[in-house]
């Protein structure tokens, strides 16, 4: 009777055993299970970030692109600028050298007659 006492508190241990491995095996079932949902989600998350990167690195070179077109017109107009008052100076120092040679040629007439 002791033997089949032995083996029945044997069988129940194992028996035992064998139900809590199975629940650890289902525990680390589930557990990978929610690890691998989470690094879904981590990486649908970096995947989202970079693609908001992209986005904002786009932006900022349109706006610079956008802010080098109107440099480079301000630059336009204003060498426009430069050289319209250079032409209008031209004139003035043409006309000033134009009367002054009418009045050394003046001058130069009185001093003959």
């Amino acid at each position: 009777m002791k033997r089949v006492l032995i083996v029945a508190v044997a069988l129940c241990f194992s028996m035992s055993a064998t139900i809590s491995c199975k629940e650890s095996a289902n525990k680390a079932k589930e557990a990978t299970e929610e690890a691998e949902k989470s690094l879904e989600e981590a990486g649908e998350g970096l995947k989202d970030a970079a693609n908001d990167a992209v986005d904002a690195v786009k932006e900022a070179g349109e706006d610079a692109k956008e802010a080098g077109e109107q440099a480079l017109d301000s630059i336009k107009k204003a060498g426009e600028d430069a050289l319209d008052k250079a032409k209008e100076m031209g004139e003035d120092a043409k006309d000033a050298v134009q009367e002054t040679a009418d009045d050394l040629k003046k001058a130069a007439d009185e001093l003959d007659h």
